[in-house]
């Protein structure tokens, strides 16, 4: 009597199948929130346009400007990308929130960056601070924060 080994049975041809499944269905989660926090890193350099008169008005008379009007910037719904749906300044924080081709997740929700200063010293330069994270040491933050982007999809930076 002769054995026939001429290639995989049928059940071991699914059983490679479902195992295949099972790992990519893991790795789905992992991927849609790295779109996510990518189209999040990808809006933030829309706020360096608010950045430069912020610093500029604390450098020369330690205030921010309390709109987009005061710090010479187009409304707030003038300054959008892919990504973003405004960019609206407040009293040392810039608030981005998203939309237009923005991921379910995050359409609708706010980023906020503060100015962190030195309120001795004005001319030391303002540093930004994104969502969630603290001051650097000896400096204050200014403006409120109003992040209600998750923690799970934002960048690291963000999250202290």
């Amino acid at each position: 009597m002769a054995i026939r080994n001429d290639g995989f049975s049928m059940m071991e041809l699914l059983m490679v199948l479902a195992v295949i499944a099972i790992l990519a269905l893991m790795a789905v989660p992992n991927f849609s929130e790295k779109i996510v926090r990518d189209q999040i890193l990808e809006a933030l350099p829309l706020a360096d346009i608010a950045k430069a008169p912020i610093a500029a008005s604390w450098a020369i008379g330690k205030t921010f400007p309390v709109d987009n009007e005061k710090a010479g910037l187009p409304d707030a719904d003038k300054i959008v990308n892919n990504f973003v749906s405004s960019v609206l300044v407040r009293e040392g924080a810039i608030d981005i929130t998203f939309g237009n081709r923005a991921h379910a997740q995050i359409k609708g929700k706010v980023l906020t960056l503060r100015a962190a200063v030195v309120d001795e010293a004005p001319v030391v330069p303002v540093t930004w601070v994104c969502g969630y994270a603290s001051a650097p040491d000896k400096m204050s933050l200014r403006g409120l924060n109003n992040t209600n982007v998750p923690k799970l999809y934002l960048p690291l930076k963000c999250r202290q």
